[in-house]
């Protein structure tokens, strides 16, 4: 009876007390949280609740399993198994509280930085250490519950023996990771791209949604997700419109006839940018640019504070214009001529109608005078 009573007891205490010590930490996380409203942080550590009471239960377990007097082959299973719990639960508990850290420091970073490119360069390279920093927890908290095996020891010792030749066949094999993975920490510190960037690869424009150690994704504008390794943007051109200031200057191109009213187009265009809330207010303006032998090349640009809205203001420019002229001047649209050419203007006399005269001869129009060609 005593050997079930004595499990049952270590094991219910430990319970007891993992709930009572969660219970009171999250309260006084809570509290905290409300005193101080301008931090997120202690209302993100509640998140560790859980994986705090399942490190204290199973270490609570783990110091009284003697007190259980199990077997011992039993005892040494069990011991095992806490063992590997322990280890997985403060991983876990490690994770929550570096998560928290993380989107506390953006959080507090955001609400007073005014320039939205460091808010972006800032998250990158946070989120890109989260990233490193929960790979690094994963692998040892992994390496920790291998070496609770003792057939894992003698692995690890043979292992360290031949440590010189599986670094370089490791190095060989994991040449594109290792690659990847210095290409991810070149992007985070080197400020070349960040999340929110709208960029422009392999003639695919989208906003970059997502960066880690391997890969990046762009979402593109038709809401189609791109990915691609990060060594290509250390390695290949790309196009960044958002880098250092998301302001930019657009241009519609109109192909129109060459009696097409510039000045009255010049006008109707500001009218148009100037009623658009996409137009940021700093330039616009109509050139002629170029002119072939049926058609001449007009240009508008304007400006816009983002991408999206520069996108916005060009559709409307672009269709405001052919609207007009297709309902005020509809000549200024390009057609293609299929009228006869007019005759090109004579210079001087032109070829008088020859005339023959009474007897025969043709004197060329010119009365009098005798044809040389033919003999009297």
């Amino acid at each position: 009876m005593e050997n079930v009573l004595r499990p049952l007891i270590v094991f219910g205490g430990a319970l007891i007390l993992a709930f009572a010590v969660g219970w009171a930490v999250d309260r006084a996380l809570r509290r905290m949280d409300a005193r101080h409203p301008e931090t997120p942080l202690w209302g993100l550590l509640r998140s560790g609740r859980v994986p705090l009471q399942a490190v204290v239960f199973v270490g609570l377990l783990n110091a009284f399993s003697d007190e259980t007097h199990l077997a011992r082959d039993h005892q040494r299973a069990v011991d095992l198994w806490l063992n590997l719990i322990l280890i997985g639960a403060a991983a876990w508990l490690m994770l929550r509280v570096l998560t928290a850290v993380v989107e506390t420091a953006y959080s507090r970073y955001a609400g007073l930085a005014h320039d939205a490119a460091r808010v972006r360069r800032v998250r990158t390279q946070l989120t890109l250490i989260r990233r490193l920093a929960t790979a690094v927890v994963t692998v040892i908290a992994g390496a920790a519950m291998l070496l609770q095996f003792p057939a894992m020891e003698k692995l690890g010792a043979s292992m360290l023996a031949s440590a010189g030749v599986l670094g370089i066949v490791a190095g060989i094999a994991a040449q594109s990771t290792l690659g990847n993975l210095f290409a991810g920490l070149q992007i985070a510190f080197g400020d070349m791209v960040r999340i929110g960037d709208t960029v422009i690869v392999d003639g695919e424009w989208g906003t970059v949604e997502e960066i880690t150690t391997s890969y990046l994704v762009v979402l593109t504008w038709d809401e189609r997700r791109v990915t691609m390794p990060v060594s290509y943007f250390t390695s290949k051109p790309f196009e960044n419109w958002t880098r250092g200031n998301p302001r930019m200057t657009g241009t519609v191109y109109l192909h129109l006839d060459h009696s097409a009213p510039i000045a009255e187009i010049r006008r109707k265009t500001e009218e148009i940018v100037r009623a658009s809330d996409a137009w940021d207010g700093r330039s616009h303006g109509l050139v002629v640019t170029d002119s072939t032998p049926t058609t001449v090349e007009v240009r508008a640009t304007m400006t816009a504070r983002t991408p999206d809205d520069i996108w916005t203001l060009r559709c409307q420019v672009r269709e405001g214009l052919i609207t007009w002229l297709h309902r005020e001047h509809p000549y200024a649209l390009p057609r293609v001529t299929t009228a006869q050419a007019a005759p090109a203007p004579a210079f001087g006399r032109g070829p008088e109608r020859e005339e023959t005269s009474a007897d025969g001869r043709v004197n060329g129009g010119r009365p009098g005078i005798p044809d040389a060609r033919k003999p009297d």
